[in-house]
């Protein structure tokens, strides 16, 4: 057993737990589905960080230019930059999968204004603490970015890409595909449409290509030392549970949701 397959066996409960989880059953009305995005989309916007921590890191963003690192994994990383900030969407418009999620909301009519609210106040040089708490974030959503950050302010190459690969391209077809097969989001209704064409389109990229490369990565960061790869185990725990954690925020906010229209 290698050391990339060692951990994915490591992690196996953990992505037990994510794949099972109660919140994909409950997404079974419009209402439960813009719960469940209004609270994700902090996720869905995290991931780029990640993303740019990464490429910051392994490829040379500063001018004047000198090559740097492994060319493969550049490579890699600029595909994923490429395809995460440049996609086409349904329309066959260039959008970023951040945007793309934006309009699915849209046209569900979720509640898009904290999260672009959120995202002006960073853009405007508010920090991430302070535009949280200009929202009134949940703290579970916070602990979550908090990890992200936390993990990207470290600066360490190979835990960045543990929480990139197993906290997201490894696991995310599988749990996007549990959204599908058990949500009523029904390819024959048309609010629907812009969801699942983002859902769709991670699965194909993070199951057929990101994800596979994504674990290559890793293996060329921590190459023969013991201590990255106990790190990157330990990372990649850390965020699988703060997954686990967000779902339960979300299962729970659906369930008192249903309770409340029973009241009333």
């Amino acid at each position: 057993m290698n050391s990339i397959q060692y951990i994915e066996t490591e992690l196996k409960p953990l992505r037990n737990q994510i794949n099972a989880h109660v919140m994909y059953g409950q997404l079974s009305t419009i209402e439960d589905v813009k719960l469940f995005m209004q609270n994700h989309v902090f996720a869905v916007w995290d991931f780029m960080s990640l993303l740019k921590a990464l490429q910051s890191t392994l490829t040379n963003t500063s001018v004047p230019w000198t090559p740097k690192g492994n060319g493969s994994v550049a490579r890699f990383i600029n595909e994923i930059v490429m395809d995460e900030e440049s996609d086409i969407d349904e329309n066959s418009e260039v959008k970023s999968h951040f945007e793309m999620y934006i309009d699915s909301m849209d046209q569900i009519h979720a509640d898009t204004a904290p999260i672009k609210k959120f995202t002006n106040a960073i853009q405007n040089g508010v920090s991430i603490n302070n535009a949280a708490a200009m929202i009134e974030m949940h703290s579970t959503i916070k602990a979550f970015l908090d990890f992200t950050f936390g993990i990207i302010a470290e600066g360490k190459p190979h835990c960045i890409a543990a929480a990139f690969t197993f906290g997201r391209e490894d696991v995310i077809p599988d749990m996007f595909l549990e959204i599908i097969q058990q949500s009523k989001t029904s390819p024959e209704d048309e609010r629907y449409s812009k969801l699942l064409y983002y859902l769709n389109r991670h699965i194909e990229l993070d199951g057929d290509e990101h994800g596979p490369i994504s674990l290559k990565m890793v293996e060329n960061l921590c190459g023969d030392d013991d201590t990255k790869w106990t790190e990157t185990l330990k990372t990649a725990k850390s965020a699988l549970q703060k997954r686990i954690e967000l779902w339960g925020l979300i299962s729970n906010t659906i369930s008192n949701s249903k309770k409340t229209s029973i009241v009333n």
